[in-house]
Parts: structure tokens; C-alpha cells; sequence
């Protein structure tokens, strides 16, 4: 993997330029294109390919070259599409048939979840089927909510934990013997370590064996759920940067961030990404919600199996370029973000992880 910044490219537009121009590039590509989603990604590649431009293009004209550059997406997602189908028959289906026995262990975990969560406050049980059953994302819960995507993200990750707790004293057939036990397990499936220390947590575990009997099995489900909770993403093909892009722009809308702010990490992940395809054998991204000193923001891990990047430093330099691409590149995507560190080692691969905070 190595950056693709053209020679002599100007610093990134400004985001209230980049503001002003999607409203006439979704009229630009709406035109042409039905489908949303297909049009939110055209859209996000044409602002890419405008800040790359940099300064290269007069300022006066930029509107022009970004309406231009979109009909040209447009045209190309086209042929490429009028491909796909011409060789669509050589797609073959292979349907997964279930065992009885998975159907069966599937009804019992659903019975497990279903006791737990009859156990949660009616408002923390509301706000999971809410946003895992329904599909409420958490900018529009909290809209009706009268508090911010934040909140309610926190409010949700402590009831996740809650969860955790009641589903493993449910399946354990475990009643508490003292009123310490609820607190102390919720702390230990949340992390929360100030808590813990608050309740003593180490020394309740030592004196009750119902909560030492379920800790061990607590910390991995909490390590499991985060795990979980990440956004994954084989990177092989173009089709699969467009794929990212979305995934990425989709959980910051629910960590919160604003859309100028989805926009610019859609267009790191973007850069990043295509140099997995452009450069490696095949990769994975890995966007997850993080949070660290009371602040909340998204984290990005590109990893590839490649050729490596034999230069890093170099590679992190404005200017530098192995072929004369339209993207950011590597240092275009540090610019964007708030953090960006990069390991390769020649003839394995090359990881990127990338961090943006909320205000």
C-alpha cells in the first residue's frame, strides 16, 4: 500500500466549500441516478476528487469541475454496471441449508435474550429493541428523545451491559444473594473501572462465589460484544471502497457526528481503502465507536496483505507518488483526520489506523 497525492497538489478544500457544492451535486447525479444510496456515493467520490484537485483548479470554476467530474462517475458506474450484467450468468447461488440442531440452539438463545430482557427497566429494554430490532438509528432516537446522538449511544452501551448481566444469571439460573451483586457485575460488563473501584468490586468477587462463579464468562461476552459492535469489510475490489465509504459515513452519523464531518471521514476511508485495492492482494477495514476521556469518536484499522510500504515516512509526505492517482492518499487522509499512524513491513503488509473525535 503507498499514497497516491499527484506532485504539486494544493491543501484540501475548505468544508463549507464542500458544503455549498452537495446540494447541486445531488441534483447533478440525481438526474441520472435513482436509487439513494448509489447517489450518496457518487456524490462522496465527486467531493474526493475535488479535494485532491486542491489547487489545481481555479476557484471560480470549482462548482463546474465538480458537476463535470460527477457526469463523468455517473457515465462510469454506467459501463461498468452494463458489464456486470452482460456476465451476470455465470453467478451461481449456492444456498446454506441449517441443521435442525441450529434452529433449535437458535430458539433456546432467543428464550435466554427474551427472559434478560424482561428484567431490564422498561426504558432501557424499550431503547434496545428500538435501535437493534427496529433499526432506529441513534440520531433519529434521539430527535424524539429531546438529547443528543451521544446520549443515547451511551445510554444504549449501559444498557447492553445490563443485558449482559441478566442474560448470564438467566442462563446459569443464578439469583443474586446480595443487593451488590447487580452493581458490581453491570460495572465489570461495562469497564467501568472507576466504578469498580467505587464498589470494591475485587473484594466483593472474593467474598461472593454467584458473581466470581459468572466473571470470567462476563469479561469475554463484553469483549465479544465489542468485537461485535465493529463494522467489517473485506477489501478486494472498487466495489467494495464504495461499500466502506457507506459503512463509515453510516456509524458516524450514529457516534453523532455532523455531516460535514461524515462527509470528511467517508473520504479518508475512501482513499484508504483504494489503496488496498489499487496496491494489495486483499484487506479488511474495521470501523468501530470509541470513546477515551469523556470524548466519543469512530476509529479506522485498514489492514492489507501486500507488498508494504518501503518507505512509511516517506510515504506520509505531501508530494510523494508511485503512479499520478486523483486521490488523497495517505497524507490527504492524516490531514482529514484526527489521528493517523501507519506500520508496514515489506513483503507482509501494511496496517492504517485513523481516529476522528467529536467536538
Amino acid at each position: 500500500m503507498v499514497t497516491d497525492t499527484p506532485v504539486g497538489e494544493g491543501p484540501p478544500c475548505d468544508d463549507e466549500v464542500l458544503t455549498d457544492l452537495v446540494p447541486m451535486l445531488r441534483r447533478v447525479v440525481g438526474s441520472r441516478v435513482k436509487d439513494p444510496h448509489t447517489v450518496d456515493d457518487l456524490v462522496q467520490e465527486t467531493l474526493a476528487r475535488v479535494v485532491a484537485a486542491g489547487s489545481r483548479v481555479d476557484p471560480d470554476l470549482i462548482a463546474h469541475y465538480a458537476a463535470v467530474t460527477a457526469r463523468n462517475l455517473v457515465a462510469s458506474m454506467a459501463e461498468k454496471n452494463d458489464r456486470a450484467r452482460s456476465r451476470s450468468h455465470l453467478l451461481v447461488d449456492h444456498a446454506v441449508v441449517e441443521s435442525p440442531a441450529t434452529d433449535v440452539l437458535r430458539q433456546e438463545q432467543r428464550a435466554l435474550v427474551s427472559a434478560a430482557l424482561a428484567r431490564l427497566p422498561a426504558a432501557d429494554r424499550d431503547l434496545l429493541v428500538q435501535h437493534e430490532v427496529e433499526g432506529e438509528d441513534t440520531r433519529t432516537m434521539a430527535a424524539g428523545r429531546g438529547t443528543t446522538p451521544g446520549a443515547v449511544a451511551a445510554r444504549l452501551s449501559r444498557a447492553r451491559a445490563s443485558l449482559r448481566v441478566e442474560y448470564l444469571l438467566v442462563a446459569e439460573g443464578i439469583e443474586p444473594p446480595t443487593d451488590r451483586c447487580r452493581p458490581v457485575l453491570r460495572a465489570l460488563s461495562s469497564g467501568d473501572r472507576r466504578r469498580q473501584r467505587e464498589l470494591d468490586a475485587s473484594g466483593h468477587l472474593l467474598a461472593c462465589s454467584s458473581c466470581a462463579r459468572i466473571r470470567s464468562e462476563l469479561l469475554e461476552r463484553r469483549e465479544e460484544a465489542a468485537d461485535e459492535s465493529a463494522v467489517r469489510v473485506p477489501v478486494q475490489r472498487d466495489a467494495d471502497v464504495v461499500l466502506a465509504r457507506q459503512r463509515g459515513r453510516e456509524l458516524a452519523a450514529e457516534a453523532g457526528f455532523a455531516p460535514v464531518d461524515q462527509t470528511v471521514i467517508a473520504t479518508a476511508i475512501s482513499e484508504i481503502t483504494r489503496n488496498i485495492v489499487k496496491f494489495a492482494l486483499r484487506g479488511e477495514l474495521v470501523i468501530s465507536l470509541v470513546s477515551a476521556g469523556g470524548r466519543r469518536g469512530i476509529r479506522v484499522v485498514a489492514r492489507d496483505v501486500g507488498p508494504g510500504i518501503e518507505d512509511p515516512e516517506r510515504a506520509m509526505t505531501d508530494g510523494y507518488s508511485t503512479y499520478q492517482g486523483l486521490g488523497l492518499g495517505l497524507p490527504g487522509a492524516r490531514r482529514l483526520m484526527d489521528r493517523l499512524e501507519l506500520e508496514s513491513v515489506l513483503g507482509e503488509g501494511t496496517t492504517v489506523t485513523m481516529e476522528k473525535w467529536l467536538p
